[in-house]
């Protein structure tokens, strides 16, 4: 078994004030200049490393941000996954939670409650864990998921095995990285969460509650 460096990185900020006929609905938009900005950060940040795939999500601002990226990273395969996608990755009873996250929770209709968990949990059997095989020179697998807030959440709430609501509350920055070691031996581990060192002051904290910001 060969170890599996997963690199997961939210996409870039969102151009929301493009596509909007309604509010009914969030529009498929791609990003802002700044987003732009920070795609290319990351892609640079990863300048160097060996990666096997970026895989993205079918939405625009994830493929705008993959695309972005994987300009530092010259002749990796690019790949479209629903598995990447935007969706809920558990349905969680809200009994006992803040009411805020009860009213969170509440939006979701029975199709999102059946179909984004089914999805989810077919995206941890792809992505996490040690990858079969054997490399001669002993070089981890590295893959690179360019995602949502949803997915990664409950990846590193899956590398922790913490209870399964407490994918709940944790909220990425946009272009932010963050990497999970799956070793052939023992559990899972957190290299890296959040982390935006490659985002300068005024590009970071895009995609936070106002109150996150630190």
């Amino acid at each position: 078994m060969l170890t599996r460096l997963l690199y997961l990185a939210r996409h870039a900020e969102q151009d929301l004030t493009a596509g909007r006929e309604s509010d009914a609905e969030e529009p498929d938009t791609g990003l802002t200049a700044r987003g732009r900005q920070q795609a290319a950060l990351l892609g640079e940040r990863l300048r160097g490393r060996r990666f096997a795939a970026v895989h993205h999500g079918p939405l625009r601002r994830a493929a705008q941000t993959a695309e972005l990226v994987a300009g530092s990273l010259p002749e990796i395969p690019v790949y479209a996954s629903e598995l990447a996608g935007d969706h809920l990755p558990h349905d969680t009873d809200p009994a006992g939670l803040p009411p805020a996250y009860a009213n969170f929770l509440a939006q979701f209709s029975t199709a999102e409650r059946v179909d984004g968990p089914r999805v989810t949990a077919a995206a941890v059997r792809r992505f996490a864990g040690p990858v079969p095989g054997e490399a001669p020179d002993g070089e981890p697998v590295r893959e690179l998921v360019v995602t949502h807030s949803f997915l990664i959440a409950w990846l590193v709430r899956h590398a922790l095995d913490a209870p399964e609501r407490r994918w709940l509350g944790l909220n990425l920055h946009n272009a932010g990285l963050t990497v999970i070691r799956y070793g052939p031996a023992g559990p899972p581990n957190l290299i890296a969460v959040n982390d935006v060192a490659h985002l300068p002051p005024e590009l970071r904290g895009t995609g936070l509650p106002p109150d996150y910001l630190v």
